[in-house]
C-alpha cells in the first residue's frame, strides 16, 4: 500500500497537537513500556503487543502470527527503527489521535490504546531489497498487458473478484480485475486506466477512484481500525451518482 504504507499518507505534525496537549499519564506509561520493550530488544514481550496481522507494504507479507514477528523482527526493527523509538519521549514525539491511536512524530510507527503496535510506516534497507525481488517476481508472472507498472500497490479479493492495482507514475494508477477462478497471469476482464489517489485522514486510510463509461469504482483500504469499523477494504461501483454495487474485500497475500 502507499508507503506504508502503508501508506504514510500522514499529514506533517505541524498541524497536528503534541502528545503532551492530549494525552494522559496512563497513555503515556503504555509508550515508555514499549519503549522499554525495544530498547531491551525483548521480543519475546513485543510478540505479545502486536495487533496481528502487521501488514507491510505489498508484495511484501503481513507478519500473521508471533513466530513469524520473531523470525522477522530483525528485518523490521533494523537500528535506525530502534534508535527512533528508544530516543523518542513520551510527552514530546507521540500524539494522540483520536480513535487511530497513539503516533509517533510523522506516523512511522501507531500503537493503539492498549499500548499494541498496529502500524510500522517505516521500511528497512532489508525489506526494501526484499519488496524489490518480489516485484520483479510479480512481473515476471502477470499478464501481458499488465507488466507495465512502476509499483504495486495492493491486491484485493471480494467475494466475486479479484482486483490488482498498480501505480503507473505521475500519479496515475491502473486497476485490473479477474473472477476468483482465474490467476493475475490471465487476461483481465477489465482494465481501467488513469486512477486516482486518494487520502482519507491522518492514519494511512485512503481509496483509489477509476473512472470509465459513466462509471466510477472505488477502492477503499483500512490501513488503522480495520479490527474496529469493519473490513480491511471495499469496493464500491458507481453509476453516475447512484451506487449499484458494494462489496467488503480482503487484502490478499
Amino acid at each position: 500500500m502507499k508507503k506504508i504504507f502503508l501508506a504514510t499518507l500522514l499529514l506533517t505534525s505541524y498541524f497536528l497537537p503534541a502528545f503532551s496537549q492530549n494525552g494522559t499519564a496512563e497513555y503515556q506509561k503504555l509508550i515508555s513500556d514499549f519503549i522499554t520493550c525495544v530498547n531491551r530488544h525483548n521480543k519475546e514481550v513485543l510478540s505479545k503487543k502486536i495487533v496481528y496481522p502487521l501488514r507491510r507494504e505489498y508484495p511484501l507479507p503481513p507478519i500473521k502470527n508471533k513466530q513469524e514477528f520473531l523470525s522477522r523482527y530483525n528485518e523490521v526493527f533494523d537500528d535506525s527503527l530502534v534508535t527512533m523509538i528508544t530516543t523518542s519521549a513520551p510527552d514530546k514525539d507521540w500524539s494522540k489521535m483520536g480513535w487511530r491511536g497513539l503516533m509517533l512524530n510523522h506516523g512511522q510507527l501507531w500503537l493503539n490504546e492498549e499500548g499494541k503496535l498496529i502500524a510500522v510506516n517505516y521500511q528497512s534497507a532489508v525489506e526494501r531489497k526484499k519488496r524489490a525481488l518480489l516485484i520483479e517476481k510479480e512481473r515476471s508472472l502477470v499478464h501481458s498487458s499488465l507488466k507495465g507498472f512502476k509499483r504495486p500497490v495492493c491486491l484485493i479479493e471480494t467475494g466475486k473478484f479479484r482486483i490488482r492495482i498498480d501505480e503507473m507514475g505521475d500519479g496515475h494508477y491502473r486497476y485490473a480485475s479477474w473472477g476468483l477462478k482465474n490467476k493475475q497471469s490471465d487476461k483481465p476482464d477489465l482494465i481501467i486506466e488513469n486512477g486516482e489517489f486518494i487520502p482519507e485522514g491522518t492514519g494511512g486510510n485512503h481509496r483509489y477512484e477509476f473512472k470509465t463509461n459513466g462509471y466510477v469504482y472505488n477502492c477503499s483500504v483500512t490501513v488503522l481500525g480495520a479490527e474496529l469499523d469493519g473490513p480491511p477494504a471495499e469496493l464500491i461501483i458507481y453509476k453516475g451518482e447512484k451506487e449499484i454495487l458494494s462489496q467488503a474485500a480482503t487484502i490478499a497475500e
